[in-house]
């Protein structure tokens, strides 16, 4: 829609409708990222093992972010051609941001809840201010400490809760999601090295191609072809999770960065953990109890916090 096909709308209304746009696009986007933990503990009812759904998720997202590569080359952008350095470093994002992330992720899924799974990822600003001390020496204040240690406490207070009715499965599970966090935190890192060259919805798309290609060549490798054959409920969650929960919020998230800024994305984004829980408890009967609230709580306040201190 262009200028011309709304004559009617005057100008200070313009940022107002974009700033709600933004915020809806945020706010969607966090649910349906979150969604991800439901639809693969579903899947998982039905059998199926993390490479195998990992892969039928990579597969059924591959031509998406193909169409995204092609549609943002088509508007005539330029790009620099990727081949030495950047080649290196577009595989390096691909293969910690999106397949090791993901793969710890899904396999953290089979021995933890939900809930649990969502609030560790959300630990992902507490880990960027860390790697950023340890590789380049940038200073963790006072104020973002305390928000990192409000973090951990709340995450450790849910996962008090689940070790006891679980043990060991639940420390491996906390354990392998916590590596994807950490994972996803190395891409974030470095990711924004390259953003001011390629963009960011380029280099999105280029890192998820290559960490398809990760995803089909491990299942290549480790499992028999016969593996592929799943329960048709697993296709159509793989389908879901292509779509809704990978693709989509990428999109989303980018759009609502563009109309509100990266700060204010990220605050509305801490809706996801609540998203969570609640689909966690109607869909897959997980509980909802104080531990729950109060870990869920301290996990927000700390990130909300340490998100405050980083940008001020």
């Amino acid at each position: 829609m262009n200028a011309a096909s709304v004559p009617t709308l005057s100008p200070p209304a313009r940022p107002a409708a974009a700033r709600r746009g933004g915020l809806l696009l945020a706010a969607a986007g966090a649910i349906a990222f979150s969604g991800k933990a439901i639809i693969v503990k579903l899947a998982y009812r039905h059998g199926v093992d993390a490479v195998t759904l990992l892969m039928y998720r990579m597969l059924f997202a591959l031509p998406l972010f193909i169409a995204m590569l092609w549609w943002v080359s088509r508007r005539g952008q330029d790009a620099p051609p990727v081949r030495g350095r950047d080649a290196v470093g577009i595989v390096w994002l691909g293969f910690t941001g999106y397949y090791a992330a993901s793969f710890l992720d899904f396999w953290g899924l089979q021995y933890i809840s939900a809930s649990l799974e969502r609030l560790i990822l959300y630990l992902n600003p507490t880990l960027v201010l860390v790697l950023g001390w340890v590789l380049h020496g940038r200073p963790i204040r006072l104020r973002q400490g305390v928000a990192m240690a409000l973090s951990y406490a709340g995450v450790l207070l849910v996962f008090g809760h689940e070790v006891r009715f679980d043990g060991w499965n639940t420390a491996v599970g906390a354990g392998l999601v916590l590596a994807s966090a950490f994972s996803y935190a190395l891409y974030l890192v470095h990711s924004g090295q390259m953003v001011p060259r390629w963009g960011a919805l380029r280099l999105v798309g280029w890192a998820t191609v290559v960490a398809c290609g990760f995803c089909l060549v491990q299942f290549a490798l480790v499992r028999p072809l016969s593996a592929a054959w799943v329960p048709w409920p697993v296709i159509g969650l793989s389908l879901l999770n292509a779509l809704l929960c990978t693709f989509a919020p990428v999109v989303m998230v980018m759009m609502a960065i563009e109309r509100i800024g990266a700060g204010l994305t990220a605050q509305v984004g801490m809706i996801g953990p609540l998203s969570t829980i609640a689909l966690g408890a109607v869909l897959l009967g997980e509980p909802f109890n104080a531990w729950i609230v109060a870990g869920t709580a301290l996990v927000l306040a700390g990130v909300w916090w340490a998100s405050r201190a980083s940008s001020s």
